[in-house]
C-alpha cells in the first residue's frame, strides 16, 4: 500500500505530463470500446433480422430463360401458380409451410386519413413461414382465403398512421382501391429488414382478394404467385428441399431435361449468416486497428517512464541509501506505469460512453456495450502497463546507489 501511495504522489508531482502520457491509452481504449459496441450492436441486429424472417427459409423465384438465343425477362415464360404451392406442400414433406404472396402499393383510406403502404396478398402459410404473429385479433379463415374475403391484417406502422394507436384498428373498415376491408387482426411489430425497409408498413389481405379485387390482375393471372417462401423442418434438409422444389416445378411446367430451369431457390438464412460472418471479420480488422493504438500508447508510457527514471536518479539513490531494496524500486516504478495506463483506461471509457450516447442519439445507430468488453479493456490496459513499464522499472532497480547519488 505504501508503494502505491508513493507512486500516486510521484505521478501527482507531474500531473500534466502524466495526463498527456495517457492520451495514447485513452484513444486506444475509446477505439476498442466504441468499435466493439458498434460491432455487437450490428451482430444483434442481424440476429434480430434472422429471427424476424423466420427459420430455415427458402425463397423460390422465377429467373430469366433463353429462347432461340434471346434471353427473356425474369418470369416472362413461366410463372408460379397457387397450384404449385399446394403441390410443394403435399409432395415434399420436409416443407413445414409454403407461404405465397403477391405485393402491390396503394393508398389505404380510413375516414379522412390515408396512408400509402405495401399491400400484400398472402395465404395463411406466409404468416408461419415469415414468423408473423398477431398482437390482436385473428388470421384468415380457409373460407376467406377461398372466397376472396374482404378482410385484412394491419401492420403496426399503418395502424399507427391511420388510427394513432394499433389497439384502435381492430374491427375498423378501410378502403383500398375502392374495396372495403375489415381489419380482423393487428400484427406484432418486426422493425426494419436487412435492407432497412420497415416491415410493419404493410396491409395483408387474402391472396385471392388481392388477385381478384385489389391488385387488378387479369383473369388469366388470378392464380399467379409472385413470391414463394418455404419454411423447412430442419436446416440439414435445406439443400435437399431446394433440389426437390426445382425438380417438381420443372416437372409441373414441362421443362425438358436439356432446358435450363426457369426456377431458382435462395437460402435466406444462409445469406443472413454470411452477412453476420462478414460483420465479424470487419470488426476483427477494426479491433486490430484499436490494438495498434494501445501499442502506441504503451510505447509512449515506456518513453515517459524512462525519462522519469533519468530525472529521478538521485531520488532513487537516496531511497536505496536509506534502506530501499531494488525490488521496492522495481515495484514503485511498475505501479506508476500501471496506474498511468489505468488512468488512461478510465478516461477512455468515459470518453467512449459519451461518444456512444451521442452516436445513438444523433444517428440512431444500434450498439450494445458488454460489461465483458469493459473488463477486457481494463485488463488489457493493465497488461500494457506491466509490459511497457517493466524495462524502465528494471533499469531503475538496478542503478548503483553510489553512482545514483553522484548523478547531477
Amino acid at each position: 500500500m505504501t508503494l502505491f501511495i508513493t507512486a500516486l504522489v510521484s505521478l501527482r508531482r507531474n500531473l500534466l505530463r502524466s495526463i498527456l502520457t495517457t492520451l495514447g491509452i485513452v484513444i486506444g481504449i475509446s477505439a476498442v470500446v466504441i468499435l466493439f459496441a458498434l460491432g455487437e450492436g450490428a451482430q444483434r441486429e442481424v440476429e434480430k433480422q434472422i429471427e424476424s424472417l423466420g427459420s430455415n427459409l427458402l425463397m423460390v423465384r422465377t429467373s430469366a430463360r433463353s429462347s432461340g438465343g434471346a434471353v427473356g425477362a425474369a418470369g416472362a415464360n413461366q410463372r408460379l401458380q397457387l397450384a404449385d404451392v399446394e403441390a410443394i406442400k403435399q409432395q415434399i414433406p420436409q416443407v413445414v409451410a409454403a407461404g405465397a404472396a403477391n405485393n402491390g402499393q396503394s393508398q389505404v383510406i380510413w375516414g379522412n386519413r390515408n396512408w400509402n403502404t405495401q399491400i400484400s396478398g398472402i395465404n395463411n402459410d406466409m404468416l408461419l413461414a415469415s414468423n408473423w404473429t398477431l398482437a390482436d385479433g385473428r388470421g384468415f379463415s380457409e373460407q376467406e382465403i377461398a372466397q376472396a374475403g374482404r378482410v385484412a391484417l394491419i401492420g403496426e406502422t399503418v395502424a399507427t398512421e391511420l388510427f394513432g394507436d394499433p389497439r384502435y384498428a381492430l374491427g375498423e373498415t378501410v378502403r383500398v382501391n375502392k374495396v372495403p376491408l375489415e381489419i380482423i387482426g393487428v400484427l406484432h411489430g418486426k422493425g426494419q429488414d436487412m435492407r432497412g425497409q420497415d416491415q410493419d408498413d404493410v396491409l395483408m389481405i387474402p391472396i385471392s382478394t388481392a388477385n381478384r379485387r385489389v391488385l387488378g390482375f387479369s383473369s388469366s393471372d388470378i392464380n399467379r404467385v409472385s413470391r414463394l417462401t418455404l419454411s423447412v423442418d430442419d436446416a440439414r434438409n435445406m439443400d435437399y428441399v431446394s433440389e426437390e422444389v426445382v425438380a417438381l416445378l420443372d416437372q409441373r411446367h414441362r421443362i425438358g431435361a436439356n432446358q435450363t430451369s426457369p426456377f431458382s431457390v435462395m437460402n435466406l438464412s444462409q445469406m443472413m449468416e454470411t452477412r453476420a460472418q462478414a460483420n465479424q471479420v470487419f470488426n476483427s480488422l477494426l479491433a486490430g486497428v484499436a490494438a495498434v493504438s494501445l501499442l502506441v500508447g504503451g510505447i509512449g508510457v515506456m518513453n515517459i517512464m524512462l525519462v522519469s527514471v533519468t530525472e529521478r536518479t538521485r531520488e532513487i539513490g537516496l531511497r536505496m541509501a536509506v534502506g530501499a531494496r531494488p525490488r521496492d524500486i522495481l515495484w514503485q516504478f511498475l505501479i506508476e506505469s500501471v496506474v498511468l495506463c489505468l488512468l488512461g483506461a478510465l478516461m477512455g471509457l468515459a470518453l467512449s460512453l459519451a461518444a456512444l450516447l451521442v452516436l445513438q442519439g444523433a444517428f440512431g445507430w444500434s450498439m450494445a456495450l458488454s460489461p465483458m468488453i469493459i473488463l477486457l479493456s481494463i485488463g488489457a490496459t493493465a497488461l500494457v502497463g506491466i509490459g511497457f513499464g517493466f524495462y524502465p522499472a528494471y533499469k531503475a532497480a538496478n542503478l548503483d546507489p553510489i553512482e545514483a547519488l553522484r548523478y547531477e
